[in-house]
């Protein structure tokens, strides 16, 4: 049992340009979500949810930041109590328009209270009614309709309530947190969360109710990006409409948890999909706003321009690369440069520098370190392309572009034999209709394809899925090269503003997406301000798509009322202390409700197991169990290189 649609496009209405998904319009307080409405915007407190104080200053604040959406965690009885006094005071600050969401782990009597006080109540399906057994377990067909039935039992009150009151449910699938009910039937797949959500929203639709939002997270962009595509295509294989919540869980902080969320969420943006969205960073949750705000407004602006071409689209061939596993394109194999660096095949992805200057000669690809990784260096430098034909073999020739037959192409492919040095054609999907014919299967070796310019109404990560497919349907398994332009990110973001977080964040849609579906051999951000944040962007991309490891990974969540410690500032302790492991992933999780489960992929992991304490993991196995906070970095340094995976971190004159 797959849950995998037999047809490819059906999760959009068009996977070349951002026609926006039609979903039923819900009510949740004052704000509407899904229809033609605008993206809402959402956040998380993380104070303690009975400090009733503290909780309503940080939803001011919130709200005040652009938030319309606030979230609160209760997971008790006595704070779903306190949502009430919270209501209260937040209507009387002057925000009865901003609605208060609960957000319920394991305790239905928390969630029944929880819907006396606030607009929406949150659930996980895979807690909300499950526990955890000791030891896994096979299901038989009249089993597991047993454990359905029982599940109906269970939630029914809530809804029952929630259609009384006027409260909306998010039913919120986690998944690091599946049954396992669902684990021994889909496995911790991406079609076992969706199974996991349909369950829930069968039960609502059993007593006739609507008010739903869908969520669909994970801390791999790779699996909520599946995931979040094979619900749209599930809900409308059952006549299901709800809207979307987007979000990447357990992002981190700083630079790289943007870039994991952008990749993430704008992935899906630009698919049509996604109704309201929340940026999780392990940060002061004010600081999640404008990067949400950011992401929301541009796709909105993607969407409105699309929907000028909506006829033009209709007519696009269907893209039949699927959109809901992860399976890298092939590519032949070639050697670039004196030093024949390998490109495509099984190579992985390369970083390209497009420079101004000398440095453009592949004979000094490696000249360029990253200022603050100096293993993050340019492999491929390029000048500007004069459109000459190349003078030393170490050198790209750019194609010069010209009207059909291409017949310059052909001469050149034919005159320069073994190929050299290999050709970058530049071209948009109308242009390689044209080449193709005069290209043979055995050019493959000899090119790389590219396009650096929009084709309305695509947008660039369209493009470039035409341009795959193009190329398998003409047998050609030439490397494709993704570059982020400038011409690329003005046609998407329609003269909004663009400084250098706008920019990382655009690059990483563009290339992070398409890494996530398997395409790109060589990537290059060609509109960051200096040549070292063109480093530090592709490769942060290449890390939070995980493509290519060139540095710790971290799971981080972004911290709620039920954390066990400081998660802020324990996330920043344990990267200074690990932060060089190139290729080594730490989980960083503030208590157990998602934490093994997230973390599931995670070498290590630093767990919140009770007040001040920590339990250490190794994969999904607790290994040190209640160790004091102030001593947890030191054990899990430790545990590292008790475990083979430490690496001395690089002393500064290394890293200069």
């Amino acid at each position: 049992m797959s849950g995998i649609p037999a047809f490819p496009d059906s999760y959009s209405r068009s996977r070349l340009v951002a026609l926006r998904r039609a979903t039923r319009v819900v009510n949740i307080g004052a704000v509407k979500v899904g229809g033609g409405n605008a993206i809402a915007v959402q956040s998380m407190t993380n104070t303690l949810t009975t400090d009733v104080k503290a909780t309503l200053a940080q939803s001011i604040a919130l709200a005040e930041a652009g938030c319309q959406i606030v979230r609160i965690t209760a997971p008790n009885v006595q704070a779903a109590k306190a949502l009430g006094d919270i209501r209260r005071e937040f209507s009387a600050a002057g925000f009865a328009n901003v609605p208060l969401v609960a957000d319920i782990h394991f305790l239905p009597a928390a969630a029944m209270e929880a819907a006396l006080h606030v607009e929406k109540i949150r659930i996980n399906p895979g807690n909300y009614a499950d526990r955890k057994l000791p030891e896994a377990r096979d299901y038989t067909e009249a089993e597991y309709a047993a454990e359905l039935e029982r599940l109906h039992e269970a939630v029914t009150p809530l809804v029952t309530r929630c259609k009384e009151l006027g409260r909306a449910i998010r039913v919120g699938v986690n998944h690091g947190s599946l049954s396992d009910r669902i684990m021994n039937r889909y496995g911790d797949t991406p079609a076992g969360m969706c199974e996991s959500a349909l369950e829930f929203l069968r039960i609502c639709e059993a007593h006739n109710f609507h008010d739903i939002v869908v969520s669909l997270k994970a801390s791999n962009p790779k699996v909520m990006i599946q995931a979040s595509r094979l619900i749209a295509a599930r809900m409308d294989a059952e006549g299901l409409n709800y809207p979307l919540h987007l979000g990447v869980t357990e992002a981190g902080g700083g630079e790289d948890a943007r870039v994991k969320s952008a990749l993430g969420i704008g992935t899906i943006l630009r698919d049509g999909l996604g109704d309201t969205i929340r940026v999780s960073l392990t940060e002061d949750p004010v600081e999640e706003v404008p990067v949400a705000i950011a992401l929301a407004r541009e796709a909105e602006a993607l969407w409105a321009e699309a929907e000028q071409h909506a006829e033009i689209a209709a007519k696009r061939p269907a893209i039949r690369l699927n959109p809901y596993i992860y399976e890298r394109r092939e590519s032949v194999e070639l050697s670039l440069g004196e030093g024949n660096l390998p490109i495509g095949g099984k190579a992985l992805p390369r970083v390209a520098l497009v420079t101004d200057g000398e440095e453009g000669t592949l004979s000094r690809r490696l000249a360029l370190w990253n200022v603050r990784n100096p293993k993050m260096r340019a492999e491929i430098a390029l000048a500007p392309a004069s459109g000459e034909l190349p003078k030393a073999k170490e050198q790209f020739a750019a194609i010069v572009r010209e009207a059909p037959p291409f017949a310059e192409l052909r001469r050149a492919l034919d005159a320069m034999n073994a190929a050299e040095a290999p050709f970058v054609v530049d071209a948009t999907p109308a242009e390689l209709t044209a080449i193709l014919p005069v290209l043979k299967k055995e050019d493959a070796p000899k090119l790389i394809f590219t396009c650096t310019r929009p084709q309305a109404p695509l947008h660039p990560a369209g493009e470039y899925r035409l341009i795959a497919q193009m190329l398998a349907e003409a047998g050609i398994a030439s490397p494709i090269w993704v570059r982020h332009t400038q011409a690329l990110m003005d046609s998407v973001r329609k003269g909004l503003p663009a400084d250098d977080t706008a920019r990382m964040m655009d690059a990483a849609v563009v290339i992070g997406g398409l890494l996530c579906e398997g395409i790109g051999d060589i990537v290059s951000v060609e509109t960051a301000a200096t040549p070292e944040r063109s480093l530090e962007t592709a490769y942060g991309i290449l890390q939070g798509s995980r493509t290519r490891s060139t540095r710790t990974e971290y799971v981080a969540c972004p911290s709620c009322g039920r954390t066990l410690f400081d998660l802020e500032s324990t996330t920043k302790r344990v990267r200074a202390a690990t932060g060089h492991l190139e290729g080594v992933t730490i989980a960083v999780m503030g208590c157990i409700v998602n934490g093994p489960g997230e973390m599931a992929d995670a070498d290590f992991g630093y767990v919140g197991g009770a007040p001040g304490k920590i339990n250490l993991y190794v994969g999904k196995k607790p290994v040190q169990i209640n160790i004091p906070s102030s001593e947890a970095v030191e054990h899990l340094v430790a545990l590292i290189k008790e475990h083979g995976k430490w690496q001395e971190a690089p002393s500064a004159t290394e890293a200069s």
